[in-house]
């Protein structure tokens, strides 16, 4: 099958860098009319547009700036948002908030601006990028972002469920531990060397992934290939 998206309008969020510049980038390349958005808007693939989609209205401007119906929203901002590891009774509690605002509210309201378009089409495809720490406990520590990844799973599960009578498909998929940007970055070189090789010792490739991996999943499931994949989380972790 020639895996071409040819005039297919796709919306991917935190392309700036690591799995959503990779996964525009790549969109590009075959054939996608690509919208990308950020912080900030310089240098990102395709047609870019600096949004802070925590802002309230942010997501839903950007999706009507867009212009026509979307018919892949590859949701993939989130992160860590600077923040570490520390004791419960030391969260403050606006440090939680900033955390699932992009990791979980984020998503709802962009899902949430592409339905209309996606179910007047009878078409869509919704892929959200979650975590590891989505199905698990997360290696970073963080409370908030766990709760977050956990809660996107379940978002895009229930999305499915809503949406799939419409025609629209809603999968996610789950990384593993890459070095896609300085929060894993930083993760990695705090478990030193002895650290680091049992983390690979853990991982049935015995290598981290890299962007691409991801990339290559989204890919995957907005295709034809994926057509009744629906509700599904995909890990991508080379067989942690």
């Amino acid at each position: 099958m020639d895996m071409r998206f040819d005039g297919k309008i796709v919306a991917v969020t935190g392309a700036g860098h690591g799995f959503g510049r990779a996964t525009a980038e790549l969109f590009l390349s075959l054939g996608a009319v690509v919208h990308s958005t950020d912080l900030h808007g310089e240098g990102l693939p395709g047609i870019g547009h600096a949004a802070d989609l925590t802002a309230p209205g942010e997501a839903a401007r950007w999706v009507a700036a867009i212009g026509r119906p979307v018919d892949v929203l590859v949701s993939n901002a989130g992160g860590v948002r600077g923040q570490v590891h520390r004791p419960l009774e030391e969260v403050p509690e606006e440090d939680w908030h900033a955390i699932i605002a992009i990791n979980l509210h984020a998503h709802f309201l962009l899902a949430k601006a592409v339905a209309p378009g996606m179910k007047a089409a009878k078409s869509g495809r919704i892929i959200t990028i979650s975590s590891g720490a989505g199905l698990q406990p997360s290696r970073t520590g963080i409370q908030a972002y766990t709760s977050a990844k956990h809660g996107l799973i379940g978002l895009t599960r229930q999305l499915a469920h809503e949406l799939g009578p419409h025609g629209i498909t809603a999968n996610s998929v789950a990384p593993g531990l890459m070095l896609t940007n300085p929060a894993s970055i930083a993760q990695w070189e705090g478990y030193g060397p002895e650290g680091q090789a049992r983390v690979l010792a853990g991982i049935a490739a015995r290598r981290l992934g890299q962007a691409a991996d991801i990339a290559n999943a989204v890919i995957f499931l907005a295709s034809p290939l994926a057509a009744y994949i629906n509700g599904q989380v995909l890990v991508v972790d080379g067989g942690k």
